[in-house]
């Protein structure tokens, strides 16, 4: 049995057993994506493929470097960080790059965690798009830089005159992917085993920087597909003494590094929900609603799509990231860009999204924020033609500058709260309000060589 043919536990207990397998590797995403696990025993993993397990509820109460939030209401220290149930899904099960013959599979917090689960907000939205009469498809394309450096020499440098794996600005380079064909190939070939096929494979525009779109699947298969990317195009970076990077924008010299999320509905029959022939750029009436709740509420919901900090320094005109919740026909200019075509074509791409948002929640964001729109009917702004820097858009339309300003947004979005629950706003903004307040207690390499003599 091939690890992507595994659909029930029936199927996983076969195909470990088939292999002789001592241990399964059983992983899930924490609040910023980032992929925490564990190796599990044969006995315990088919006992918890019946019952699930638990697993310390601290995941959902610390930061990306294991700090705990102080300000939680779900966890703390208040609550003690008891265990929570968790539910191994048999469906995701995987070949594991590098480690032959182990399988993967990944789980999701259960019962009252589920609330504040990224995964389960993912799939509760999804549950609604079914009710409502839709299959949502997605895909999700990452740009990444890769450095000739290891985890421990950044460190060594503090971070600074780092070398990236090649020099220069060079987009769609032919000669870059032949010189690292090696590199490529492996990417190619780890994204096939671990089922999270690229479609296109390429150097974007600066020093080191690789974009890699991924093929559309299901919404949720497509989040998965996206959170186990990011992680394991680490790993085999690391292997390769290489250091890959999805921040945001991890240099003032060059442009940030996207997350693109492409968009679209179809109908129970299969028919997109999308795609009117006779209307203006084939935009159902249906889209036209998707699209005004993706831009309305795209302020309101930013802290999911621009979680750090650092999401912020990308976002400035000039640079490939939009300033407001614009929207344009073939136009990259804007945080919306519909895409006409076909009836398999036709969709959305939510351009805002950067590399560094966990692909649950950015999903999340855009998937519920256009069910809003077309459950209220909303129509969108008209449409920006030409730069969207250049032009003056509505006040309604601006996105919050900081982390902190997204997050006063979110908290008191009674949209966020019909779309994801109040447990899940309330904690999600609050560990939001953490990273920012933990960027205050820290003084910029700036901030000294600007006021340090003079000021």
């Amino acid at each position: 049995m091939e690890a992507r043919q595994v659909s029930s536990i029936a199927d996983a207990i076969a195909i470990i057993e088939e292999r002789g397998l001592s241990h399964i590797k059983v992983g899930l995403f924490d609040n910023d994506g980032v992929m925490r696990g564990k190796y599990m025993s044969k006995s315990k993993f088919f006992a918890s493929l019946e019952k699930g397990f638990a697993f310390c509820d601290v995941v959902l109460g610390w930061d990306v470097k294991d700090q705990l939030y102080d300000n939680a209401k779900y966890t703390g220290w208040h609550t003690g960080y008891p265990d929570a149930p968790v539910k191994i899904l048999p469906h995701t099960c995987r070949d594991v790059i590098g480690e032959e013959g182990m399988l993967l599979f990944l789980a999701e917090f259960s019962d009252e965690a589920e609330a504040v689960c990224p995964r389960g907000t993912l799939r509760r939205v999804i549950d609604k798009a079914d009710k409502m009469g839709f299959n949502v498809l997605a895909a999700l394309e990452y740009e990444f830089f890769l450095f000739n450096e290891t985890p421990q020499s950044i460190r060594d440098k503090n971070y600074r005159d780092l070398q990236t794996i090649t020099p220069d600005w060079f987009g769609y380079s032919m000669i870059r992917n032949s010189v690292h064909s090696d590199l490529y190939q492996d990417i190619l070939s780890m994204s096939e085993l671990m089922d999270f096929p690229i479609e296109g494979l390429h150097s974007e525009t600066g020093p080191g920087v690789i974009e890699a779109a991924l093929a559309v699947d299901s919404a949720e298969a497509a989040a998965d597909k996206g959170a186990l990317f990011k992680t394991f195009m680490k790993v085999l970076a690391q292997k390769r003494n290489l250091m890959a990077t999805f921040m945001a924008k991890w240099s003032g010299d060059y442009p940030g590094q996207s997350g693109h999320i492409h968009l679209s509905l179809h109908n129970k029959d299969g028919s997109s929900a999308f795609h009117d022939p006779s209307q203006t750029h084939n935009m159902s009436k249906l889209q036209r609603h998707f699209l005004a709740g993706q831009q309305a509420l795209m302020p309101e919901f930013l802290c999911m799509i621009a979680p750090t900090i650092n999401s912020y320094s990308r976002m400035v005109p000039g640079f490939w990231a939009p300033t407001d919740a614009t929207w344009g026909v073939e136009n990259r200019t804007t945080a919306l860009r519909v895409i006409p075509g076909s009836a398999k074509s036709q969709r959305v791409e939510y351009r805002l999204g950067a590399a560094d948002a966990n692909p649950y929640l950015a999903l999340a964001a855009a998937l519920a924020s256009g069910l809003y729109g077309i459950e209220h009917e909303l129509e969108p702004h008209d449409q920006v033609k030409g730069n969207a820097y250049e032009q003056t858009h509505d006040v309604a339309l601006a996105l919050p500058v900081t982390l902190w300003d997204a997050a006063q947004q979110f908290k008191q979005s009674q949209a966020a709260i019909s779309c994801f629950g109040e447990t899940f706003v309330a904690h999600y903004a609050i560990s939001r309000e953490w990273e920012e307040r933990e960027f205050r207690r820290h003084v910029t390499d700036w901030e000294m060589a600007r006021y340090f003599e003079i000021i």
